[in-house]
């Protein structure tokens, strides 16, 4: 490839890795700060950070994000549950964990944490007041 049809095809991908916000769901997140300790994990490559960052605001909008490629670890590895709890100060089963992705949900509940499985904003959302009003979160 040439120079410029690199630069187009990384243009594409990052267009496509950062898709569309879900703004309803970040509004929903920045309201739960300070009351909760909130936080990203995510599974990424390099670049990742800077690109959200420029894109969304994520670290003006959590106390934490953990991007796998930084840390040498991917969800579901129960290390980088571990690894982003301890960080954020919190244990498991004080945690809520919301992911879009079957594997990641049942590893993080398999390490005693409340995970809800995203679908769709009403739900996650309707299930995480659930949870924090159990105090399960």
């Amino acid at each position: 490839m040439t120079g410029p049809q690199v630069e187009a095809f990384m243009a594409d991908l990052w267009r496509q890795y950062l898709g569309v916000p879900n703004t309803e769901l970040i509004e929903y997140t920045r309201g739960l700060r300070p009351r909760y300790a909130t936080g990203i994990l995510s599974n990424s490559f390099v670049g990742a950070r800077e690109r959200e960052q420029a894109a969304y605001g994520f670290e003006d909008l959590v106390d934490l994000i953990v991007y796998s490629h930084e840390v040498g670890m991917n969800k579901p590895d129960p290390r980088v549950y571990a690894l982003t709890w301890e960080r954020l100060g919190v244990r498991p089963e004080e945690t809520v964990f919301v992911d879009d992705m079957d594997r990641a949900v049942a590893a993080a509940r398999e390490g005693g944490v409340h995970a809800v499985l995203h679908r769709d904003n009403e739900r996650t959302i309707g299930e995480i007041e659930r949870l924090l009003a159990a105090g399960e979160g």
